[in-house]
């Protein structure tokens, strides 16, 4: 009996899941979290310090922390890896002057300890502007296939549209699913 209800409370259960959103300044971070709490484009401005959301999604609840990306903000960055299990990577896909900085970044941050185990989104956003790099292009650059210790995927997405944002949510989901 205990397990029948066991299984039936985790269909209604509040679980909560902790993602930390970064990537560069002027990625998309922002719209992309505000894109999954009300499923529309708000105005942003760089984001000081951080903003922090609970979006639910399948029934399941995320606390997302989206991390201002400015130089100066970076190094803080770590302060809020503590029980991450999902860690997004926003990239701008036009920037191509940035690209090696946004890898610099991605692998000290992966090689935080508190990480080790967290999983790794990456989304290839603005994919609507002309000149965009594509997705593999991207993960060719960022050299994501050496990336071992970590699960990770790479998701073309436009944060002003939606475009691609749930096909990243649900590869999160089933990677909670594989825990």
């Amino acid at each position: 009996m205990g397990l029948l209800f066991s299984k039936i409370w985790s269909y209604f259960g509040t679980e909560e899941h902790k993602i930390v959103i970064i990537g560069l300044d002027n990625a998309g971070k922002t719209t992309i979290l505000y894109q999954f709490l009300m499923n529309e484009v708000v105005h942003t401005s760089p984001t000081i310090g951080s903003n922090v959301e609970e979006v639910v999604w399948n029934n399941i609840h995320f606390i997302m922390w989206d991390l201002g990306g400015q130089q100066s903000l970076r190094a803080a960055w770590s302060t809020y890896y503590c029980n991450t299990e999902f860690v997004i990577v926003v990239i701008d896909s036009t920037d191509r002057s940035r690209l090696d900085l946004s890898r610099e970044e991605l692998y000290k941050v992966l090689n935080n300890e508190e990480l080790s185990s967290a999983a790794v989104l990456v989304y290839a956003n603005k994919q609507d502007m002309k000149g965009a790099l594509t997705a593999a292009e991207i993960s060719k650059h960022l050299n994501l296939t050496s990336i071992k210790k970590q699960q990770w995927h790479i998701q073309a997405c436009c944060a002003l549209t939606g475009e691609g944002l749930y096909q990243g949510l649900e590869w999160i989901c089933s990677q909670l699913k594989n825990k």
